[in-house]
């Protein structure tokens, strides 16, 4: 099964698995549609800086086409990059945005990590999911619904995987990202 992709190519349904790969690039060009202008983008804000833990989502949706993102944390701060195909209505095809978000450490103030846990017969327990969010001080811009008129939110940062959707090397790793972005939150920066 396949969709289509951007600039009419078609992509597969199942995405390759970036988990085996430990370095951005590698894991990037395995599992991203547009590694290039991803990497190029991070690269411009990184500049060299050592990037300590990272993880990647794709999907493809009925309206849009392809969502693509990379979050990067370097210690000091989140990186995302978010690439994402333009509706026909809106664009040329093939048009795409690509956007580039950096988010200080120190702006987290929560980081929440809950994981769906199966027992197997034999008595053995296997994640089968697992959903993040990070907490951050800034306000959510989205318009306030009927139940919390006038009451402020705050912006916060989701992720999830599950073993549908990347499988179970993939929800190891969004849990290591979780761990690194925790173990940084509220230390002193140097």
């Amino acid at each position: 099964m396949s969709r289509p992709g951007f600039g009419g190519g078609d992509l597969p349904a199942v995405f390759p698995d970036w988990s085996p790969y430990q370095d951005l690039e590698s894991a990037a060009r395995a599992y991203l549609r547009d590694p290039d202008v991803a990497l190029e983008a991070l690269g411009g804000v990184l500049r060299g800086a050592s990037v300590l833990g990272f993880t990647l989502e794709r999907f493809v949706n009925e309206v849009n086409g392809v969502w693509q993102e990379v979050v990067v944390c370097d210690g000091s701060r989140l990186v995302l990059w978010h690439g994402e195909d333009v509706p026909p209505e809106d664009g040329p095809p093939g048009s795409m945005t690509s956007s580039l978000r950096v988010v200080p450490v120190s702006t987290v103030t929560e980081v929440g990590c809950r994981r769906r846990l199966t027992r197997a017969e034999d008595g053995g327990i296997r994640v089968d999911s697992i959903d993040v969010y990070l907490l951050l001080t800034s306000l959510d811009e989205a318009p306030p619904s009927d139940e919390a008129v006038g009451a402020p939110r705050h912006d916060a940062l989701r992720f999830g995987k599950t073993l549908d959707d990347g499988g179970a090397g993939q929800i190891a790793r969004l849990e290591e990202f979780a761990r690194l972005v925790a173990s940084v939150v509220g230390r002193p920066m140097l």
